[in-house]
């Protein structure tokens, strides 16, 4: 089977060779196997290991695009930045992190009525026309799965006013919330609208939204429900109407949240932090007759670099998710550069030989 065709069916949930195969990478990763001479220069990583899809992020939202990013502080490790969103983060310079919140000038409606909603326009200017074309080209001569990849609301939201003015928000002005969901649902489908367009279909949707952190999502089901959910399925229907499967990325502890994405309408799950109290065997007892899952595979027993813990964590887990077809092969989060290249390539051939389906299959 091609790619495409194994991913197209692995999120319907039919039949199929293998669980599918697809990973996220640190920068820093990619850099470091290149100097150690395992990748080739220029070579990408879909290519190397054979993914069976591929993804392409194209759309720029953020608020004032003729804003220049202003630089506050700057050391040889680090920099202080406000962006176009008015916010200002502390980014590692030498390395790849998640950048520290420091700063927002959005931090009550009237704020974001005045500096940031009338700037969210469905400009050319926000989509890389290129980089899509080429991208969807490359992922059909490979017989690849193609997937739009961007961000949903909630991880539009909280880059213009952070997390702590905007999950205050949701308690105390939950009409600003549903603004600015609401908008940013719209602005990017209208973005999508003209992309796609222009230059043709993907064959599926990929949606970031890190809903949750260690332990707990960022909200209750009835708040979800309430302020995000409307937006998702806004976002969703879009894509279903165009009969395109939608993934939904979530960093953290996003479980008790499922109930309310599954009536979204999302059709898998990704990422399924083991660190954050996810249960990949749990979420599949539970969803897998409903969701496809990506992911839930310790990437901490990855950077033991100790086969004999990543056989132990295939092994308990692979067997089992792979009844129902509904699986695809990815580490809990992305790989770092504590991985070794060998570490990683014994990963992905030990996981395919124990996630291939021996025997004839019925209705494949």
């Amino acid at each position: 089977m091609t790619g495409y065709e194994r991913i197209a069916r692995i999120l319907k949930r039919q039949p199929v060779d293998r669980i599918g195969l697809f990973e996220h990478f640190w920068g820093d990763t990619h850099k470091k196997w290149a100097a150690q001479g395992h990748i080739k220069k220029g070579e990408n990583l879909n290519d190397h290991f054979g993914y069976d899809m591929s993804l392409c992020w194209p759309h720029n939202l953020t608020a004032d695009l003729d804003f220049k990013d202003q630089v506050l502080e700057e050391t040889p490790d680090t920099i202080v930045a406000k962006n176009g969103n008015y916010a200002t983060f502390r980014r590692h310079k030498l390395h790849d992190t998640t950048p520290e919140h420091i700063a927002f000038d959005v931090q009550t409606r009237a704020q974001w009525e005045e500096l940031i909603k009338p700037k969210l326009k469905p400009e050319r200017r926000r989509i890389n026309f290129e980089a899509y074309r080429d991208a969807r080209q490359h992922a059909k001569e490979t017989g690849r799965f193609f997937m739009w990849s961007g961000v949903n609301v909630f991880e539009l939201m909280h880059p213009v006013c952070g997390h702590e003015y905007m999950l205050m928000g949701m308690a105390e002005d939950p009409d600003w919330i549903t603004d600015m969901a609401t908008t940013f649902a719209r602005l990017q489908i209208d973005l999508q609208e003209m992309l796609f367009a222009e230059e043709g279909w993907p064959d599926g949707i990929w949606y970031y939204e890190d809903m949750g952190f260690k332990q707990r999502p960022f909200m209750s089901l009835d708040m979800y429900r309430a302020l995000i959910q409307p937006a998702h399925e806004y976002t969703i229907r879009h894509a279903h109407d165009h009969k395109l499967p939608v993934v939904m990325h979530s960093c953290g502890f996003v479980e008790p949240l499922l109930p309310g994405m599954v009536e979204a309408g999302i059709d898998a799950l990704q990422v399924i932090e083991v660190k954050a109290g996810m249960d990949l065997l749990r979420i599949h007892r539970n969803y897998g007759h409903r969701l496809s899952l990506i992911g839930g595979i310790d990437v901490r027993v990855l950077y033991s670099n100790d086969r004999a813990k990543v056989d132990a964590e295939l092994e308990a887990k692979i067997p089992v998710v792979k009844q129902g077809f509904g699986y695809v092969l990815h580490s809990d989060h992305s790989i770092p550069d504590t991985v070794d290249y060998d570490t990683y390539r014994y990963f992905v051939d030990r996981g395919l030989a124990l996630g291939t389906y021996n025997g004839p299959r019925k209705n494949a």
